[in-house]
């Protein structure tokens, strides 16, 4: 069951966030991989800027989280992350529909790393498009707050709706 994460959940979500982060680890350029991947405060000031976490548990123990932010005229999907023991389950795929039926707006932004082929697969799988270079950056700078050396290496992805 998808269930909103509330504030006594933090540590269960930057635990999900940093152990599945470590798919990244050799993928990613090593200047943009750190441990732990994502620090409290950074997690903090993430929930302060609007990001909402839903995540599923199994055995009272959170598997997957992911997180939305409606920001002006889009929806951004935000960390989305599946502990490895539970990959390729269809896990991911269950938290993205909630949360694409949460959105409010036509336009749905996913950035991840360029490296991450498995997760841009997964987001072309349901519907997002890979958006040209130009069009990256100019999203990225606009409604992301990341270094110019992360938007250099990633990628956005986007789901228009009727």
């Amino acid at each position: 069951m998808i269930c909103e994460l509330a504030s006594d959940e933090f540590s269960a979500i930057l635990n999900v966030i940093n152990t599945a982060a470590a798919a990244y680890k050799g993928k990613i350029p090593n200047d943009r991989y750190k441990e732990p991947y994502m620090r409290e405060q950074e997690l903090r000031e993430e929930i302060q800027n609007g990001v909402k976490f839903y995540g599923l548990k199994e055995n009272d123990v959170f598997i997957a989280v992911m997180g939305i932010q409606p920001l002006e005229d889009v929806t951004l999907i935000r960390h989305a992350y599946v502990t490895s023991n539970r990959r390729r389950q269809g896990i991911g795929e269950h938290l993205l529909h909630h949360l694409l039926h949460l959105a409010k707006t036509s336009t749905i932004l996913v950035g991840t790393w360029e490296a991450a082929t498995w997760a841009v697969r997964f987001y072309q799988k349901h519907g997002f498009r890979l958006v040209s270079s130009e069009e990256k950056n100019y999203l990225l700078k606009r409604y992301w707050r990341i270094p110019e050396r992360q938007v250099e290496t990633s990628v956005v992805l986007k789901l228009e709706r009727q």
